[in-house]
């Protein structure tokens, strides 16, 4: 009998039809939000509170704190219940509504830190309750477990899908997990494969990807798995998060318009060539931002 744990991974991907430039080169949208919570980061839950009860680091009595922008929070608060589980979501005030709400939901506590702080407020605020005692922080930014779902699922179902003719991925980078496990996969499988990152702009807002301060730089980040980092605007990011609804019927956030506009940017280099990007969530988790406004 079939749960809903056994839904996560194995997404669809599919060819854009009308937004690539190029003939020569094919653009394929791996399409995350088809996980059951909605999107790519259901994937590194799973993997993490698995490994973290298969490792006895959860024990009666013990609760679960992690600090999201958002799509992690939804999936741990998912997972986290369907292994009984307690968890507290932190993150900044300025969160969508019904990312809040879907948290709540699936029973999670969300607690919301000063949106001035920016992510790095809500980091400190939960690495300050587990110094209090009574609660485990999965630390997605440092846990390989993130990474490690990738290199098991999303990389072998690239590979496969792509009939083993993949020359470039493509993704946002936000605590890198998706691009550390694929990359790491693709490598081995073909050293020839392009990664190829996306941060935003100096200025530009893309919930789900970000440009990190040195300090705040994901552990599990390792600059030599990446072949190339492009900087994306917010503007690119939001035309093309429009045009994949629009002519593509592709219902998305900011951070996968951003990756499909890098892998626009890079078939405009290609004689040929097979570019795989990450389609990291849904477009209604944004519905009462301005995005689509």
């Amino acid at each position: 009998m079939r749960s809903v744990l056994d839904l996560v991974g194995n997404t669809p991907m599919v060819a854009l039809q009308r937004i690539p430039e190029n003939p020569d080169v094919t653009i394929y949208a791996k399409l995350e939000g088809n996980n059951p919570g909605g999107s790519v980061k259901d994937r590194a839950a799973y993997g993490m509170i698995k490994g973290a009860l298969d490792r006895g680091e959860i024990r009666p009595g013990i609760k679960l704190i992690e600090a999201t922008s958002g799509n992690t929070g939804i999936a741990l608060a998912m997972i986290a219940n369907l292994f009984n589980v307690e968890m507290e979501i932190v993150m900044p005030e300025d969160a969508t509504r019904e990312r809040v709400l879907t948290m709540e939901a699936f029973g999670a506590k969300v607690t919301l830190t000063p949106k001035e702080q920016s992510m790095e407020g809500a980091i400190d605020y939960a690495h300050a309750q587990v110094q209090k005692g009574g609660y485990h922080m999965l630390n997605q930014f440092a846990n390989p477990d993130n990474y490690g779902m990738h290199y098991r699922t999303t990389g072998p179902e690239i590979w496969r899908d792509s009939q083993h003719g993949i020359t470039h991925f493509v993704s946002a980078m936000g605590t890198t997990g998706t691009i550390m496990g694929v990359s790491r996969f693709l490598k081995e499988v073909n050293p020839g494969v392009q990664i190829v990152g996306c941060q935003p702009t100096d200025g530009s807002k893309i919930p789900g990807i970000r440009k990190w301060p040195e300090a705040y730089l994901p552990k599990i980040f390792e600059r030599q798995r990446v072949d190339r980092i492009m900087d994306i605007s917010e503007e690119e990011a939001r035309i093309m998060t429009n045009r994949l609804a629009r002519e593509e019927a592709i219902f998305c956030g900011m951070s996968s318009g951003g990756a499909v506009a890098a892998a626009v940017r890079v078939a405009r280099e290609l004689n040929s060539g097979i570019i795989v990007c990450i389609i990291c969530d849904r477009g209604d988790r944004y519905l009462s931002s301005d995005l689509f406004g």
